[in-house]
């Protein structure tokens, strides 16, 4: 029989380091051989010994009384991090040797049974991956056994307390060290502690890695997770990444069908990687590639799949606008504010705050809902002070929005708000609040039920109202609450389960009290589950002639179903092959060959989701050979448990043997024993377990052995701890932490402040066994954590610092010694407030270039009170001073007398010289005027010098007072060469560095070629073009810019505004985008090249429509309802019809309170701007939606509601005033006025008489002349004003008489700015002049004759 051999990497006992070829130490730089993993596998009897050897699982036969029997073994692989802390917990994480319960007497029960006694009887091999040389990890030791009970942690070993334990790798060494015995009590190992153990003993299911040089059918290495949620903003990013020999190539399905890569310029996948790039900076939208995507990794061995990645775009919608009324509310009465926040993808988070951005205080009585109501258990008085409003905040866009905010106003009967009545004791009482008994807001009701998947967090939630406020109380029926998962939230109104199991089902009830009564509310809480693995299938490899299984089971609720598939194929459909049979969640492979290779799938799925795994069968015939470095060197704490490992593969199964010292005779027993994955494990060690190990794995076909060299190390201990120390502010504080470690080893004495790393600044000296902070500070309060550490452990210790004082200001200033360039400043320092003063800081003002404006001038130690000043010539100095400590900075304190120096010439020159140009033909010189304190002299001024670069031509010069000078007559943007020198009264200053300016540029001689336009859309194009050489850039290129308008619309006789705009493409760019154009509508472009002088010469004029769009809202819905019976509907036309207006869709439905009646659906044509309802309800009212429409589709919608019904008084006021005569009498005369002023002004017209009806209708209307627009239709919504001289022709076409609007009006308007990518940001279109506009309106308003004239 052979059996293929993998075995766990590097021992219990530390890091491995491997020794040169040579036998050297030189083993920090060999990299770590591969993690290893042992496979359940059963070998098959009578196996022939002329086959290829391959590698597999670590197998050894024992006996028992019941036949033989083979025991399996795994070690223990997790990533990098989390491998380090699986390694260190293993000083105690052992799975002892155990036999089955029962032999099985037959290959095939053991074949059918293998997998499932081996998962539960596993040593732990884990093999350490080396780190980074001088890179230090630091993990804790926690020690476990297996017994027949279970998992057991052990508390002591060899009467040793373990409490925490700390260690840290050796720099530059390959092999893993054990921790100390500590001396002392430690505090308890944290939580990610017990985590990482956990999830180092679940990793025991994880799959077989094979070494890279085999071949290998391909395995999934990365994916992405299966609900994928991007961000629209950015690119796409679909991971799939694989191994295998050969390396695998990869292909995408999409919502299962094949997805085409190469069809979809957007779409690529990165070299030697199977991820997917959506790349979105040439246009398109993320929405249109959602979807469900599936990876799928292939070779000639087999294809692996990934899980089905469902890929969503995140949503953040806006929030509908709404006016909300005053929330009118009795004092002590409930009350819900409801949130309804927009559904987001993922759902916002949701808060409150006040319109000042204030949050809202939260309490018992005031708290917010896991829905995002804020509910109010009594709404006292003081609640009217604020205002809330709820906010969404979402996550991918990082954005916040707000919904507009309630207003409270609380009825009470006492209406003074007394704060005294706040703390009174009886609050309710004493403000007149009758007292109720508790009843809920939340949930409505006596019982509810819940349902929860496991794994989730269960949140149950009881919001409760009454007066006093009631308290809320917790309790499991049948059963305690699970202490170590439950806890509670928003002021015991929450209770929240973590990690909900089966065992969590049941009964809670909530319940609500105050001295009023009590309620109570009954959730019933069902706990279902997606699938989750009982064993996963594992990678299974296999001799020739072998035979094994792969086990796929699995359990969820309800319980989930097995599908099988071989590369990525159901296996129904799959070739037939006489050796594999499938039994269930079982695959059985007998006297497998090398035709057997695949990759099976696995996939297990509920109503909740679904699990797949990939494993594959690979058959392999390798010779034994050793995987960890050879020669390793482990070095251990002293009284420590730890185990060696020598991982292998081989062909059949080798067996495996220790020595130490190499003395011949086989390690076990005693303190040692080996165990069934042949690690060896020292129970404790002891300075004479200190040697080297020989490990020898034989089989038929060879040996190879390796050894081990383990050395024995002291533990690390602080003997003299630091202590508790009270200083003040800007004292000097010394933390002694004196240590005792092994010599060998090297010691890092390091430091946390408040459990962080500490900076060493330039305040604190840190030594071997102390630290000192000089002039400690507030800030430097907290506590100082000692950790010494060796490569294999540490130590710590803790002090608290508790910092106390900041000075007064200094007094009596006095100026001695007066000197030209000198002066000596004496003062009286001020309290030092019990924090010794470090400095004295010297300021000083004069009053000739800046008066009143204080300046540094010199710094002092705190020592001191007495200091003579430098000072510059011809300054009228006043000095001040200011003393600091570590705490901070005194007050200044008062001005000494003034004191004035003699002028000398100057010792610098002005900085920041710059030359540029303002015009073509000049260059402007300027640069910083000197202060009072470089002037040193009257009258300074500035010598000017320029000279054109590099012609070696005699310097122009000229002297100036200002800060400027103008060079003119200059060529075009040609650089100079610049120097400025000061002078005063007193002489010239040094010799000045050059600087290199330019001349002003002239207008671009080119325009650009090859622009093309493309259109996107109703309302954007896209722009390329070419660019221009840079020669007749003439200057410094800053953008290009297109000018573009509005030629005309498609719509009969509109008139449009002509008015140019523009797009900018800042840099040198070669395409753009203009957006927020109108639809349906003709247009003309131009590009020209833009420098620092303007724009050159325009570009071929480009022609391009944009299609037809959606209307705007029909403007100034008006809802009148004269009497009960009927309701008169009018509007007028969309300010924008953006199209042929195929006319109006009416939506109304009747409502009286939360009652709504059925909707009812009116379409008219596009002449018809007015209908009348014929109520049916003279008591309901009624809401109704208007929305235009084109050929696109309806734009947006206008809604109104009829008004309140009037009442029966004023019905039968207004009947009484109809009947009236004297009314009908009035009447009949307006009526009768009115036709002769018709009459009349028909007849004027007749004889020719002038009115402001257009006769050049044939003749276009340019951009300048707004004053002929009479007889055109006029859509200007400027100040919502009726539309006046409009007028709506029978064929249904709009006639406009200007474009009065921008597109800030038409939802997109701004200033006339594209941003880099071409994208509008600014104004589309001017305004006309407002007393232009008015005046053309009125003139064509004062003639009806238009009306008529219209109908003619």
């Amino acid at each position: 029989m052979r059996r293929l051999a993998a075995r766990g990497a590097a021992g219990d006992a530390g890091e491995a380091a491997a020794p040169a070829a040579d036998g050297s130490d030189s083993a920090q730089a060999r990299s770590p051989s591969p993690w290893r993993w042992q496979m359940n596998l059963l070998r098959r009897p009578n196996y022939s010994h002329h086959h290829h050897h391959a590698p597999g699982i670590w197998v050894r036969r024992t006996t028992s009384s019941s036949g033989a029997m083979w025991r399996l073994m795994r070690p223990c692989l997790l990533p990098y991090r989390l491998i380090d802390l699986c390694a260190i917990w293993d000083t105690g994480v052992f799975l002892p040797s155990a036999a089955w319960n029962r032999a099985s007497s037959g290959v095939e029960r053991r074949r059918l049974n293998a997998a499932k006694k081996v998962s539960r009887r596993m040593p732990l091999s884990p093999r350490i991956s080396h780190p980074p040389r001088k890179q230090s990890l630091k993990s804790s030791y926690i020690f476990c056994t297996r017994s027949q009970g279970g998992w057991e942690m052990l508390s002591s070993v060899r009467e040793v307390q373990l409490k925490r334990l700390e260690v840290t790798r050796p720099r530059g060494l390959g092999n893993r060290e054990r921790g100390r015995v500590p001396r002392m009590a430690r505090q308890p190992a944290p939580p990610w502690v017990h985590t990482a153990f956990l999830l180092c003993l679940l990793s025991l299911g994880g799959a077989i890695e094979i070494p890279m040089d085999l071949t290998q059918p391909p395995t999934i290495t990365k994916q992405s997770v299966k609900d994928h949620i991007v961000d629209p903003r950015d690119n796409i990013l679909i991971e799939c990444e694989a191994k295998g020999n050969p390396a695998p190539s990869f292909h995408w399905t999409r919502n299962s069908r094949f997805f085409n890569i190469a069809k979809d310029p957007r779409v690529s996948m990165r070299r030697r990687s199977g991820t997917l790039v959506i790349d979105f900076r040439s246009g398109g939208r993320p929405e249109e590639y959602e979807g469900e995507y599936q990876c799928f990794a292939r070779n000639k061995f087999g294809t692996a799949l990934s899980n089905r990645i469902r890929l969503q775009v995140s949503k953040s919608p806006l929030w509908p606008k709404e006016n909300l009324d005053p929330v009118v509310v009795q004092e002590g009465a409930p009350l819900t504010l409801q949130c309804n926040p927009p559904p987001g993808l993922p759902s916002p988070v949701i808060f409150w705050m006040s319109s000042s951005m204030e949050p809202i205080a939260q309490d018992k009585r005031v708290s917010q809902g896991h829905n995002g109501d804020l509910y109010f258990s009594n709404v006292m008085l003081q609640d009217m002070q604020t205002d809330y409003s709820c906010n969404a905040r979402f996550h991918f866009t990082h954005t916040i929005q707000q919904k507009n905010p309630f207003t409270l106003k609380v009825l009470t009967n006492h209406p003074y708000n007394d704060s005294s009545l706040r703390n009174h004791p009886d609050m309710y009482s004493a403000r007149g609040v009758a007292e109720r008994t508790p009843s809920f807001m939340y949930p409505q009701g006596t019982a509810s039920s819940q349902m929860v998947l496991r794994g989730m967090d269960l949140l149950l939630e009881c919001i409760a109202s009454g007066v006093p406020t009631p308290d809320i109380a917790w309790y499991k029926k049948g059963g305690d609450l699970p202490s170590d998962k439950a806890k509670f939230e928003n002021f015991n109104k929450a209770l929240r389960i973590t990690n909900v199991s089966e065992e969590d089902s049941g009964e809670y009830f909530c319940l609500a009290s105050n001295k009023m009564g009590s309620i109570r509310h009954t959730i019933s809480v069902r706990v279902k589950a997606a699938p989750y693995w009982l064993d996963e299938p594992k990678n299974l490899i296999l001799a020739p002639g072998e035979d094994g299984r792969l086990v796929c089971r699995a359990n969820g609720n309800p319980k989930p179903t097995v599908q099988w598939m071989v590369n990525g194929e159901p296996l129904q459909s799959a070739p037939p092959n006489p050796n594999r049979e499938v039994a269930g969640d079982t695959i059985i492979f007998r006297d497998t060959q090398i035709s057997s290779r695949a990759v099976y799938q696995c996939n297990t799925s509920n109503e909740h989701g679904y699990l797949l795994a990939n494993a594959f069968v690979s058959v392999l015939d390798v010779p034994p050979r050793m995987l960890s470095p050879r020669n390793q060197l482990i070095r251990v704490i002293l009284y420590n448990r730890t185990r060696l490992d020598c991982p292998f593969f081989g062909s059949p199964i080798p067996t495996l043997r220790w020595f130490k010292n190499g003395q011949g005779s086989n390690l076990d027993g005693g303190n040692y024993h080996v165990y069934e994955n042949g690690s060896l494990e020292i129970k404790m060690i002891r300075k004479e377990d200190q040697g080297i190990y020989t490990c020898v794995a034989t089989n038929i076909l060879g040996k190879a052995e390796n050894q081990v060299r383990l050395e024995v190390k002291d533990p690390t201990r602080i003997y003299r701890m630091p202590e508790d120390q009270v200083a003040k502010r800007g004292t000097t504080v010394h933390l002694e932490c004196r240590v005792k470690h092994d010599p060998s080893l090297k010691l890092t004495v390091s430091w946390l402040k408040d459990d962080e790393p500490l900076y060493i600044g330039n305040r604190m000296k840190k030594e071997d066994d102390s630290l000192t902070i000089f002039g400690v500070a507030e800030r430097d309060q907290g506590s100082y954590t000692c950790v010494a550490s060796t490569e294999l452990d540490q130590d710590l210790a803790k002090a608290y610092l508790t910092v106390l004082g900041r000075p007064d200001r200094p007094r009596d200033l006095e100026l001695t010694d007066l000197a030209e360039r000198s002066v000596r400043l004496t003062w009286i320092p001020g309290d030092d407030n019990n924090s010794p003063i470090t400095d004295y800081v010297v300021q000083f003002e004069e009053d000739q270039f800046q008066p009143g404006v204080w300046h540094d001038h010199s710094k002092y130690p705190g020592s001191v009170n007495s200091a003579v000043l430098r000072l510059s010539p011809y300054v009228n100095y006043q000095f001040r001073v200011i003393a600091i400590n570590e705490v901070g900075s005194s007050h200044p304190s008062l001005p000494s007398e003034r004191y004035r120096t003699s002028g000398a010439p100057p010792e610098s020159n002005p900085g920041d010289v710059k030359g540029e140009g303002t015009r073509k033909n000049n260059m402007e010189i300027t640069w910083t005027p000197m202060n009072a304190t470089s002037a040193f002299g009257p009258n300074l001024r500035y010598i000017v010098k320029w000279r054109r670069r590099e012609t070696r031509e005699a310097w122009n010069n000229v002297t100036v007072w200002g800060s400027r000078y103008v060079v003119g007559q200059t060529p075009v943007y040609v650089p100079y060469e610049i120097r400025v020198q000061a002078e005063n009264d007193f002489g010239k200053g040094p010799e000045p560095e050059s600087v290199i300016g330019y001349s002003g540029e002239d207008y671009p001689r080119a325009a650009p070629t090859e622009v093309k336009v493309r259109v996107m859309n109703s309302t954007a194009i896209s722009l390329q073009w070419n660019r221009v050489y840079s020669d007749t850039v003439q200057g410094q290129l800053r953008e290009y810019r297109a000018y573009y308008w509005r030629e005309s619309s498609l719509l009969k006789n509109l008139w449009v505004s002509q008015k140019r705009q523009q797009a900018s493409f800042p840099g040198d760019r070669l395409r753009g985008v203009v957006s927020r154009l109108f639809p349906y509508s003709n247009y003309k472009l131009e590009m020209v090249v833009v420098n620092g002088r303007g724009d050159g010469p325009r570009s071929e004029t480009k022609e391009f429509t944009t299609p037809e769009g959606v209307p705007s809202a029909p403007r100034r819905f008006r809802v009148r309802q004269p009497n009960l019976e009927t309701i008169n509907l009018e509007w007028d036309h969309p300010e924008h019809p953006n199209g042929i207006m195929l006319g109006y869709t009416l939506k109304y439905v009747a409502f009286n309170g939360t009652k709504v009646g059925k909707q009812i659906v009116e379409n008219f044509s596009p002449n018809q701007t007015k209908f009348t309802v014929q109520r049916t309800d003279p008591v309901s009212r009624y809401r109704f939606t208007l929305s235009a429409r084109t050929q696109v589709g309806s734009g947006e919608a206008v809604t109104e509601e009829s008004p309140a019904p009037p009442n029966e008084a004023y019905t039968n006021n207004q009947a009484d005033i109809a009947t009236q005569g004297w009314f009908i009498g009035l009447m009949c005369a307006i009526a009768l006025l009115v036709l002769i002023l018709l009459i009349v002004c028909f007849i004027k017209r007749s004889r020719g008489g002038k009115y402001p009806v257009r006769e050049k209708k044939d003749v276009p209307l340019g951009p300048e002349d707004p004053k002929e627009e009479d007889g055109s239709f006029d859509y200007s919504d400027e100040d919502n004003k009726p539309l006046q001289g409009s007028q709506t022709s029978l064929d249904g076409t709009i006639k406009q008489q200007e474009s009065d609007d921008s597109l800030v009006d038409y939802g997109e308007g701004g200033e006339g700015q594209f941003n880099e990518d071409g994208s509008f940001i600014g104004q589309y279109t001017v305004k006309k002049d407002k007393d232009e506009t008015e005046g053309n309106e009125s003139s064509e308003a004062t003639s009806p004759v238009n009306a008529i004239y219209s109908l003619a």
